[in-house]
């Protein structure tokens, strides 16, 4: 057990800034940040308020002043600076996806096991209140047999052909962009929040836009996806559809889950945060979070009085006090880990794997393209 949790944070775009603000409110001891040159490190230091910054990912990894090493990078960095962490004997917080490609995902989770630090993977979604309400009415057998688990998640940020990032170069973002950036949240939160386990699936995805590709404004066809849209099977017998967008005009982050049971529905959209729909065959009832009558899973996370919102950020204040809680030797059950990003890994490919064939493909059967090592 350790009494301090000193945290580096590398990189310190719109993500890193709020890993920063989130260990800052969990009670890290110390917090230090680096970026891709060292004037971009003081620079985001001195925004950000942290304690210092080191010039490179490198010295901060190596550092002995540091405890858990937080990596918001663009995703092609996460599996080399992950592992280079876990070399170190750093505990590790990995942006999702965890790393652009199943060997690469389970070499790390491997890694970590052997290495018996903590891992997570933020999947903060988890952390809603009124998302482990719905976790907790499931697990006590209110909904009864679930049959249906369907849902989307809509963003608008890349709907336009002048609308460019990172994420639409598959060198920097990997070979899926809408499914793998967002896709892999919503199957996260549907599995944790059911306890099915996605099967088999069926995919088609779309790329309707091209875009500037450089700073001439050059316009090319890019190639990861802006659609994807899954029809899927679970473990426990439920039929599931999935809608991932990130060219919905006017849908800023709508994740929406409705989880179908032969005695209630339970349905969730995160722009609506702090309510839960129950629904019935003879009414159906808006639980505002905070009351009374949330499950006890749901008011562990709920510390605001009803009215009082919580949101995104508060989700990733309670993760990364998760985190610094079990890297101290107090378990939290729920926390997302390398584990978890090892699963969205294989879902993510297995959706590319149905997109290109035009067939169903068994989530646990995936070919990791790379070597051609199938792994289960």
């Amino acid at each position: 057990m350790t009494a301090t949790v000193r945290v580096g944070v590398v990189g310190t775009g719109f993500i890193g800034a709020v890993h920063v603000r989130a260990a800052a409110r969990a009670g890290a001891t110390s917090i230090a940040v680096a970026d891709a040159t060292p004037e971009i490190g003081r620079a985001a230091a001195a925004r950000m308020r942290a304690d210092r910054a080191f010039d490179s990912a490198d010295e901060l990894i190596a550092s002995d002043e540091i405890d858990v090493v937080h990596i918001c990078t663009p995703n092609h960095l996460h599996a080399p600076l992950a592992e280079q962490a876990l070399a170190a004997g750093k505990h590790v917080v990995c942006e999702k996806p965890l790393a652009i490609d199943v060997a690469s995902a389970a070499r790390l989770t491997s890694l970590a096991e052997q290495a018996g630090v903590v891992t997570a993977v933020p999947f903060v979604y988890r952390y809603y209140p009124t998302v482990r309400d719905a976790r907790g009415r499931i697990a006590r057998g209110d909904a009864g047999p679930l049959h249906l688990l369907h849902g989307s998640y809509l963003q608008d940020w890349l709907a336009r052909e002048t609308d460019n990032n990172w994420r639409v170069n598959s060198a920097f973002g990997g070979s899926s962009r809408a499914f793998g950036d967002i896709g892999i949240h919503w199957c996260d939160l549907v599995e944790f929040v059911t306890g099915h386990r996605i099967t088999r699936l069926s995919a088609m995805t779309a790329t309707p836009l091209a875009r500037s590709v450089d700073g001439d404004g050059n316009v090319a066809k890019v190639d990861t996806e802006d659609i994807a849209a899954i029809l899927f099977q679970t473990d426990l017998g439920a039929t599931g559809t999935l809608v991932v967008s990130q060219v919905s005009l006017g849908r800023k982050n709508r994740l929406w889950f409705n989880i179908d049971g032969a005695n209630a529905s339970y349905s969730f959209d995160q722009e609506n945060p702090d309510s839960l729909w129950l629904g019935g065959r003879d009414s159906s009832t808006v639980l505002p979070r905070a009351s009374e009558l949330m499950t006890e899973e749901g008011l562990r996370y709920s510390y605001l009085p009803a009215g009082h919102p919580q949101g995104y950020q508060d989700c990733f204040d309670a993760l990364i006090s998760d985190v610094y809680a079990t890297v101290r030797g107090e378990a939290r059950p729920g926390m997302p880990t390398f584990a978890d990003g090892l699963r969205g890994a294989r879902i993510t490919d297995a959706v590319l794997a149905s997109a290109r064939s035009g067939q169903w493909v068994d989530v646990s059967d995936v070919v990791v393209l790379p070597d051609q090592r199938a792994l289960v």
